[in-house]
């Protein structure tokens, strides 16, 4: 199937390593220039080479920084012409008890998981508008539909992105510019985040991580984690030309562990 976006500009967050990584290789495997943004210098390289190694006729730029950042989000919006697919991504903020947690805490998680995403929003869809064309993708997490207690500032600073999105994207003067919004909410990936939350997990219970893991596995229905791939390929899907009547909704990718009806 050709989604019909070679030659589109991409610009995915956090995308040096994990899902961010993945959505960025799916989307220049479909002939897309994409920039990639990532904190880690080597990392980023390695990853820009690795992502025109898969297909030598889209361009990729690696912009270093912390997307987090005013002075990182300026340096990824420039590095792209024009930006027609966002895919927002940032790291989730570390589990706890909400006792400990600081106004400062809450500031950040929400800076990170809300508000810079708002932001790069802001800045890029009155272009995709003009051009009519665009597709917004934000990376979010099962914890949306199915709150963690120790994962309270992902779920407050996530649930408020979403929120946002749900208004803003049924906007007549965005969807019918041909100009979508949706977000992707992985459950449990085989990513270096995954295995933190594992490790979290072992040490909350007690548990080695062997037994954590057979835990985990044992609440998914599918039986094992996502696949990176898997994941990527969901996210190309949703910024192709097939996806312009696909706007506000909440992709879940968790091997069936939210057991909701909606």
């Amino acid at each position: 199937m050709d989604l019909g976006i070679a030659g589109r500009w991409a610009l995915v967050c956090a995308g040096s390593r994990g899902l961010g990584k993945a959505c960025a290789k799916a989307l220049v495997q479909e002939g897309a220039n994409v920039v990639v943004t990532g904190r880690d210098k080597t990392t980023l390289a390695a990853t820009v080479q690795e992502l025109e190694a898969l297909n030598p006729k889209a361009t990729v730029i690696g912009a270093p920084g912390d997307i987090t950042t005013e002075a990182g989000q300026k340096n990824a919006l420039e590095a792209a012409p024009v930006i027609d697919i966002l895919v927002t991504n940032a790291g989730g903020p570390p589990p706890g008890n909400f006792r400990d947690w600081t106004h400062e805490t809450w500031q950040d998680a929400l800076n990170a998981n809300m508000l810079t995403p708002i932001a790069l929003i802001q800045a890029t869809i009155d272009g995709m508008i003009s051009r009519k064309f665009g597709r917004i993708i934000n990376i979010t997490s099962l914890a949306v539909k199915a709150p963690i207690a120790i994962l309270g500032l992902s779920n407050g600073a996530r649930a408020g992105l979403t929120g946002f999105v749900a208004g803003l994207s049924r906007d007549p003067e965005i969807v019918a510019n041909n100009v979508t919004l949706n977000n992707i909410l992985p459950g449990w990936f085989g990513t270096d985040r995954g295995q933190q939350a594992l490790e979290s997990l072992a040490t909350k219970h007690g548990l080695t991580l062997d037994q954590a893991l057979v835990q985990r596995l044992q609440a998914i229905p599918a039986g094992h984690f996502g696949m990176t791939e898997e994941f990527g390929a969901t996210c190309a899907f949703l910024c192709s030309r097939f996806t312009g009547y696909l706007t506000g909704q909440n992709i879940l990718l968790d091997g069936g562990e939210f057991r909701g009806t909606l």
